[in-house]
């Protein structure tokens, strides 16, 4: 029975990869902004069989850092170990460079990366001191492949991509495993939730998400992946599993084609 806790559990893959652990009889700790959120996503994990002592609900805000020490504490008074941190927390963007703020920028960085390291590194020399312990974080197809309307967005995740790759390679000697999960689209609410140029919300689904991958098929991809401890999941379906594969081999004919994609 591992100790599973989950940034963004308030919706999308995070609540997805909550109801799946609390099935395999795991332990949660349930952490994003919105608290009634996180307590339907308790609520609907205890209706699949999961005990309430089982199910940390923990508001936190990645942008917050102060308050990062204080909340890990939180975890360990609970449930003594943290054996599994799922970074998931995040934003994604839906708009050109030429309109878009910089204060956009600074915002798609502070959530996406800095509060993804922020965390980690509060949670880290616990496993260091357990001398196990598996990280992962949400990074995304956007993290390997620049598309339009995302120049702030592939930036973040081309980011923790970079850093969890050379964590992994620092903290090997203490087997802890490091993740990096690189979905494609997935059906959630991150188009709706994505903002635009002046930082206000796009509040639409775009036709690819809306046509995504099951969510909790991905969750299930994820969880599957973790548990054999891989190092990079790939999840999705379609182009976008195709284009990781063609960036690798073919880079001028995947550039050539975002930039005609409408």
């Amino acid at each position: 029975m591992a100790v599973v806790w989950i940034t963004g559990a308030s919706s999308g893959i995070g609540e997805a990869l909550a109801k799946q652990y609390i099935a395999q009889g795991d332990k949660l700790v349930l952490s994003a902004r919105r608290e009634a959120e996180l307590q339907r996503v308790k609520e609907a994990c205890i209706e699949q069989g999961g005990k309430a002592q089982d199910i940390l609900v923990l508001p936190l805000d990645v942008t917050e850092h102060e308050p990062m020490a204080q909340k890990t504490q939180q975890v360990l008074d609970a449930f003594s170990s943290i054996d599994v941190l799922i970074n998931n927390a995040g934003i994604s963007q839906r708009s050109l460079c030429l309109e878009t703020d910089l204060a956009v920028y600074k915002k798609l960085l502070d959530v996406d990366v800095l509060g993804q390291i922020a965390l980690t590194k509060a949670v880290l020399p616990i496993m260091v001191k357990q001398k196990r312990g598996h990280i992962a974080v949400t990074s995304s197809v956007a993290g390997k492949v620049g598309v339009k309307m995302r120049t702030g967005y592939c930036a973040a995740k081309h980011a923790v991509m970079g850093f969890y790759d050379a964590l992994r390679a620092e903290v090997a000697q203490y087997d802890i495993n490091v993740s990096t999960i690189t979905p494609g689209y997935i059906k959630t609410n991150v188009s709706k939730n994505a903002v635009i140029g002046d930082g206000s919300e796009f509040a639409e689904d775009d036709d690819d998400i809306a046509g995504g991958m099951n969510v909790d098929k991905c969750a299930a991809v994820i969880i599957k992946g973790l548990n054999k401890s891989k190092k990079e999941i790939a999840v999705g379906e379609g182009m976008p599993m195709l284009a990781l594969w063609m960036k690798r081999l073919f880079p001028s004919l995947v550039f050539n084609m975002v930039a005609k994609k409408a």
